[in-house]
């Protein structure tokens, strides 16, 4: 079994890559990138989902108020309410993501 390796695809690299793939300048590609990241996020602040085809859909779930334990102390402790994001992988990157997973072994 391989090493497990970590990194990080960040910004910069996505921005990178667009700027080398697409062929839009680098500003125009980190400019690009901004703009949809601030969409989607404005989107999500809306309650709304984003799906992006063959790659997956975040969305916004509510959770409720519920009683919590402290797991040093074992106090009750509530937990008040709030919102979480969620994604939920496409059918397609799940089996991206398993071939490459595979190939690697």
């Amino acid at each position: 079994m391989p090493k497990t390796m970590t990194r990080t695809m960040t910004r910069s690299k996505i921005s990178e890559a667009m700027y080398q793939e697409v062929g839009l300048s680098r500003s125009e590609s980190s400019d690009l990138l901004a703009m949809v990241l601030d969409e989607m996020a404005k989107a999500l602040s809306r309650d709304e989902i984003v799906k992006i085809e063959t790659f997956g859909s975040f969305a916004v779930r509510k959770k409720g108020q519920r009683i919590g334990r402290n797991p040093r102390t074992g106090d009750k402790i509530p937990i008040l309410p709030r919102r979480v994001l969620t994604f939920r992988p496409s059918q397609i990157l799940n089996f991206r993501v398993n071939i490459i997973c595979w190939s690697m072994r």
